[in-house]
């Protein structure tokens, strides 16, 4: 943020995308809009679901109005894997068909790419909507290796793991994320560009955790809590087809495991973020 704001570009409003005035302020003058808010908290969706229609499918729809309000007609959104549940087609291609939705957070993004999909037909709209796995590395405040991290540091001689440990889940690299995005946006121009990012591949949560206690030097003892998922909500198999991105040339720099290792070196040098309120 800092670095940012040295920028002559760079202007800073802070605000609530349900604040329907701010939020109409902000986009004055501007011609591209990046929709990377919402609540991401997957684990807890049951707990309170108004959260998810508010933070992700309303806010969405501000967003929206506030783009047709100010002439703003192109909009990247950030989507999830999770829209695929418990997926039939393995890996899940964008294509693929919808099963019954299992999460709160995944029927609230899947509810704004309806709502972005009928801007793009009903008021000339473009957009790229971005079907992510979970994402890692630097400013990671929220996820599996954050939860693990921050367990290990209040005792390293045990760690709950919530399920068997054998999920399988696929993650992406947060600048390799971004690398994929930019591409998408200069080589995709159809009315509605839909895209999943991922790696060609996938990890167990134990092989996940082995990484992070590697790094940690630590050794505990696993105390699973059984299952084959972690919650309401959590998917025991992702693994996304990203043949449509690399058709345009892009290609993960980043395995899993160099993405864990980073994320887990960015908590090193950076636990304020334990103390900040994140949950």
């Amino acid at each position: 943020m800092d670095q940012a704001q040295t920028s002559e570009k760079f202007h800073l409003v802070e605000g609530d995308l349900l604040d329907e005035k701010t939020l109409n302020q902000g986009m004055v003058g501007h011609d591209f809009v990046f929709h990377l808010a919402a609540n991401a908290d997957v684990r807890f969706g049951t707990d309170h679901p108004r959260r998810d229609l508010e933070q992700n499918t309303i806010a969405t729809y501000n967003v929206l109005e506030a783009m047709r309000c100010n002439g703003i007609r192109k909009i990247a959104f950030a989507s999830t894997g999770s829209v695929y549940g418990d997926a039939s087609v393995i890996p899940t291609p964008e294509k693929a068909p919808f099963p019954v939705q299992t999460s709160l957070y995944a029927a609230s993004k899947l509810a704004g790419e309806g709502l972005i999909g009928a801007y793009c037909e009903g008021f000339d709209f473009q957009s790229w909507i971005f079907r992510f796995v979970s994402i890692l590395g630097e400013r990671y405040t929220h996820g599996h290796v954050f939860d693990f991290y921050r367990k290990l540091k209040q005792d390293s001689t045990r760690l709950e793991v919530l399920g068997n440990g054998k999920q399988r889940k696929s993650y992406l690299y947060i600048q390799d994320c971004i690398d994929a995005m930019l591409i998408a946006l200069e080589k995709s121009e159809d009315s509605v560009n839909i895209f999943n990012l991922g790696v060609d591949g996938f990890c167990e949560v134990n092989d996940s955790i082995g990484w992070i206690c590697n790094e940690l030097e630590v050794t505990p003892v696993l105390e699973y809590s059984g299952g084959d998922r972690g919650w309401i909500g959590d998917n025991p198999f992702i693994f996304l087809d990203t043949k449509k991105i690399q058709s345009l040339g892009w290609n993960p720099k980043f395995s899993i495991q160099d993405g864990v290792i980073k994320t887990v070196t960015y908590l090193k040098e950076n636990e304020w973020v334990f103390n900040s309120g994140k949950k």
